[in-house]
């Protein structure tokens, strides 16, 4: 075996190695996404299943996982004649609360209020769930380097309660 011929084998093997060592990483990558989501998916799949023995909940448009002084699990979504509901589940599955959206407070408008009151953070992630047994939109901002929490009336569009941050 010539010079040439050692070098090109060994640009092959570094080639082989670099491809088994980046579908490596993809192949762990996607075990540890499916592993941490599963929680998630678990949840959202018990939530769906409750909310199918209560309402005729067909289509789930939305999911929601509420944690203040309780845990919540809420669904936005379809009934077979058409109705947009709004189910929202306690983490022990007791007594749902079912809601006509139309009749309701939007993420949209929940999303329009905080803007308009916290006009210099930027909008991280909304939640529905219940507060002090009032149904709220949770909106959590940041700004300056800090979180902040405010919660929106699912009624009215008012600011119940504005946290700090929960770090």
């Amino acid at each position: 075996m010539n010079k040439a011929e050692k070098k090109e084998r060994k640009k092959i093997l570094i080639l082989f190695s670099l491809i088994v060592a980046l579908l490596s990483i993809i192949l762990f990558s996607a075990i540890f996404y499916i592993r941490a989501s599963r929680p998630m998916r678990q949840a959202k799949e018990e939530a769906i299943q409750l909310a199918k023995e209560h309402v005729d909940i067909q289509r789930v448009d939305q999911f929601y996982w509420f944690t203040r002084e309780e845990t919540y699990f809420s669904l936005v979504g379809e009934t077979e004649a058409g109705k947009n509901v709004v189910v929202i589940i306690p983490k022990t599955g007791e007594k749902l609360l079912v809601f006509d959206e139309k009749d309701e407070v939007t993420q949209e408008q929940a999303r329009t209020v905080v803007q308009e009151l916290a006009l210099q953070e930027r909008i991280k992630k909304i939640t529905l769930g219940m507060f002090n047994d009032q149904v709220v939109w949770e909106v959590m901002t940041k700004g300056n380097d800090e979180l902040h929490y405010y919660l929106i009336d699912f009624k009215d569009g008012s600011l119940v309660h504005r946290l700090p941050s929960q770090e």
